[in-house]
């Protein structure tokens, strides 16, 4: 009985006779669905963990071969006892080591804090293993955090000092801001007191930058002087003493050894000036300033959040002083609306496109000619409601509007008008057949409903693989199951409940109809009966057909192999990315100089908005796919926004363009991705233990990527050799005098680096007393010859006397993957082919040199095949 209750019961006849009912259910959702959509959170990616941490150490002095095995490999060891872990991915640079662990994709999102917490427990229990000496270790768990806001602020005329001021007033300011989370400062030049002292000076007084440290040192502490005691209070004893200005410093007497005093400035020129050379500078339109990137609390409105900050930075400007001006140079908010500009136009086009074809198809009758608008309008009502009621369960399910659910919604679009029409059209016939409305009604549930369910399940079903998918890609792109199926299943529902009543309400009997139940020839089209005969044939021959249907199947199986496969193409966003890298070892000087020479060449062209470089650094991570340039003296970035009628003729032009900018750079010109990062598309890693065998092997597969015609740009990962200035000491001449090599170590430091000798403060300024020889004493090697030793008798030596200096090559990276030397060979693929492509058919020509691999040794894909 159960059963046939069951089966009884329909849906649509339901909604008709509960009328009231219906009409509220559909208002309500409507108007829910209509709230929801204004309160979804907008942004240009959907929420995304990155399950990467940054582990960074410094050892001053060490070579990279030093820092790799003593640093980075007793670090990765520890590492490999963490859970979860999936790889670990490193480079050692002379004095630093940076570690990259990544955790495994399967990991759920709620876990990565507890993980990284045990990285850091781990790491921190181990640092007696390793070398006295060390920085660190220190650890970046935002390594994925997105600043896509970035403003520019100019200060032309004021010095550093105030320039820092304003900084930290507007920074200050901006995180007030509702739904500000982190704002990080950019390009802001450090100062430093410098007290550059001639070799010469100091070999007269007998002055070594230990006893100048310690007379420093003892003129500038903050010490307590006590309390005074009486029977009434009790009054702190401060003593004077400390710098309070530059002038200061510079009248501070220096006692020689000799008993001579002689006042500081008098003997080297002390003055207060930014960081030279710098670590970082940021440009915009050829000027250099401070950046501000502004990165978004979690669950916020990036579009609502662009506006707030419009607002904000109108009012900030106005306490600034004149020639203090905000820039915008990033603006994913601009971005983003303009991504649901873009849906909402879709949807416009799709109400009107179903409109119209759904008049031709369903309204037009040919005796007489005429078009019946009706049942095209219960079809297109349908749309937004679906929408509506879409958007509602994405607000509940916390689901926000951004490129990876427009693009669902977009492809919601197409499937979620087919069961509204398959409905209209059976009611539709049953009108003309003969049938009353209700009755037209109920048939049309009992002949479609199950059908379409099915249908819909199934094409839900074909997103699955997406939603279940246990990795980068599947997280970043679950909204595309999500979101689909639900606007699917949503659209069946919708054509079940309320297509029925709509359809009910609008559609009138025709006038002239056959019996109940009577069939009518409704199409009796030419092409109507060509298509029944070819059915007719089909049901006639069913073993023909399903040969037919299997030789079809097979036919797209292979025309399927042969179309090239990228799951995630280029960004459509204004951007143009151009990679600058000099020469391992060059300065920030010469890189600062080539890339004003890029930047001005870039300037010059025609369809370019803006550009803003970056340099000793790429850009901050204001879009989430974006690979990240590490800090480096001799790498910059600069980020160009293009007209977006003119990206693709720049992106194609500027390479041949600014080949001759600076010769003496290596330029990469690329777009944005989407999807995970990836530094090339095409990477192939090549492992093993012996780094000097390793880059032999490395150099193989490198010729054979060079040859092909598939990719171009092609290099690899551990770059040029860098020039070093080697001691060679004399150990019975540095014996005899008493010159151990910490000695000499520590004196070269100060004078060509710079050591510093204390701290000058001022307000919450703490900056370093630097004490260094003058530029023109440490930019020659021959100056290194002349440097002065002292012995233990108290004489100063030339190193001349005890050492000879050679210049030698030596590794300036070394990458490591999984405890194993690793050097990628990476290239850019050509126009018109696919990463994928080019890796394969790369992977097939080094067949002949992988079987030549010494034993330990092997190839790895890389690249966006990997991710």
């Amino acid at each position: 009985m159960s059963s046939d209750r069951s089966h009884r019961f329909n849906l649509s006849r339901w909604a008709i006779e509960n009328a009231a009912i219906t009409r509220y259910l559909m208002i309500a959702l409507m108007v829910l669905g209509i709230g929801a959509y204004f309160q979804l959170g907008q942004d240009e990616d959907p929420p995304f963990t990155f399950r990467a941490m940054v582990v960074r150490t410094f050892w001053p002095g060490a070579t990279a071969l030093q820092v790799a095995d003593q640093v980075t490999n007793k670090i990765e060891r520890t590492l490999q006892e963490v859970p979860n872990i999936d790889k670990i991915r490193s480079f050692s640079h002379p004095g630093e080591s940076m570690i990259i662990f990544f955790v495994k994709d399967s990991t759920h999102s709620r876990d990565i804090p507890q993980l990284f917490y045990t990285v850091r427990k781990k790491v921190a229990d181990s640092k007696s293993y390793l070398p006295i000496g060390i920085n660190g270790p220190y650890f970046d768990d935002d390594f994925g955090d997105t600043y896509g806001v970035i403003y520019a602020m100019s200060a032309k005329g004021y010095s550093p000092a105030e320039v820092r001021d304003f900084t930290t007033y507007v920074r200050q300011k901006l995180l007030q801001v509702k739904d500000v989370g982190k704002v990080n400062v950019y390009g802001l030049q450090e100062e430093q007191v410098y007290i550059e002292l001639s070799r010469k000076k100091m070999a007269q007084y007998s002055l070594t930058p230990a006893t100048v440290a310690q007379q420093l040192n003892q003129q500038n502490a903050i010490e307590a002087g006590g309390n005074l005691e009486t029977q009434s209070f009790s009054m702190p004893i401060r003593v004077g003493g400390p710098f309070e200005n530059v002038a200061d410093i510079k009248a501070m007497p220096l006692r020689s050894p000799s008993g001579a005093s002689i006042r500081l400035g008098e003997i080297a020129e002390v003055r207060r000036a930014v960081i030279d050379p710098a670590q970082s500078k940021v440009r915009f339109q050829g000027e250099e300033l401070v950046a501000l990137g502004i990165s978004m609390a979690r669950g916020g409105d990036i579009v609502q959040l662009g506006k707030t900050l419009e607002e904000a930075t109108k009012l900030i400007e106005k306490d600034l002083p004149a020639g203090v001006t905000l820039s915008l140079i990033q603006d994913q908010p601009k971005v983003v609306a303009g991504s649901v500009r873009e849906f909402l136009m879709t949807l416009v086009e799709a109400l009107i496109i179903v409109l119209i074809v759904s008049l031709l198809a369903l309204g037009l009758h040919r005796h007489p000619w005429r078009i019946d608008p009706r049942p095209g309008l219960v079809v297109a009502i349908s749309i937004p409601l679906v929408m509506s009621v879409t958007f509602l369960v994405m607000h509940l399910a916390g689901v926000g509007l951004h490129k990876i659910s427009l693009g669902s919604l977009i492809i919601a679009l197409g499937l979620l008008v087919d069961d509204a029409i398959i409905v209209v059209e059976m009611m539709v016939r049953k009108l003309e057949e003969g049938y009353d409305r209700v009755k037209a009604v109920t048939a049309a549930y009992q002949l479609t409903a199950m059908p379409m369910l099915t249908g819909t399940l199934i094409t839900a079903v074909g997103f699955l693989p997406i939603g279940i998918a246990k990795s980068a890609v599947g997280e970043y792109t679950f909204a595309i199951f999500a979101v689909t199926a639900a606007a699917l299943i949503i659209s069946w529902f919708v054509s079940v409940l309320f297509v029925p009543y709509l359809g009910f309400l609008l559609l009138k009997k025709p006038e002239k109809t056959h019996q109940e139940g009577q069939e009518q020839e409704h199409f009796d089209t030419p092409f109507y009966q060509k298509f029944k005969a070819i059915v007719a044939w089909c049901v006639d021959y069913p073993k023909k057909t399903i040969m037919a249907t299997i030789a079809s199947f097979v036919l797209g199986i292979i025309g399927m192999s042969q179309v090239q496969q990228q799951f995630f193409p280029d960004s459509s966003r204004p951007e143009i990315l151009v990679d600058i890298f000099l020469t391992e070892g060059a300065s920030f000087e010469a890189t600062e100089q080539a890339s004003k020479k890029i930047e001005a060449k870039i300037l010059e062209q025609k369809g370019v908005q803006s550009v803003t470089t970056w340099i000793g650094n790429g850009a901050p991570r204001f879009f989430l796919p974006l690979d990240i340039i590490f800090p480096r003296s001799n790498a910059a970035q600069a980020v160009i926004i293009a007209e977006p009628k003119e990206r693709d003729r720049l992106n194609k032009e500027l390479p041949r363009l600014l080949e001759d900018a600076a010769p003496e750079a290596r330029l990469r010109v690329k777009l944005l991705p989407n999807g995970p990062p990836v530094t090339y598309p095409v990477e192939f890693r090549v492992t093993g233990d012996d780094p000097v065998k390793l880059r032999q092997e490395a150099d193989r597969f490198l010729g054979v990527m060079r040859s092909s015609s598939l990719v171009y740009g092609v290099t690899d990962n551990w770059n040029q050799n860098q020039a070093v200035a080697k001691i060679e000491v004399d150990p019975a001449k540095a014996r005899e005098l008493g010159v151990p090599p910490q000695v000499i170590a520590q004196t070269l430091s100060s004078h060509f680096g710079g050591v510093v000798v204390g701290q000058y403060r001022e307000g919450d300024l703490l900056a370093p007393i630097v004490l260094r020889l003058p530029r023109s004493e440490r930019d020659q090697v021959s100056d290194l010859n002349e440097t002065m030793l002292a012995t233990v008798s108290g004489q100063a030596i030339p190193l001349a006397r005890i050492a000879k200096v050679k210049v030698i090559w030596e590794p300036a990276t070394l990458w490591r993957e999984n405890r194993e030397y690793a050097i990628t060979v990476q290239a850019d693929v050509k126009p018109g082919i696919q990463g994928p492509t080019a890796t394969e058919a790369l992977m097939k020509e080094f067949q002949p040199l992988i079987k030549e691999l010494p034993p330990g040794y092997k190839v790895n894909i890389g690249g966006s095949v990997e991710e």
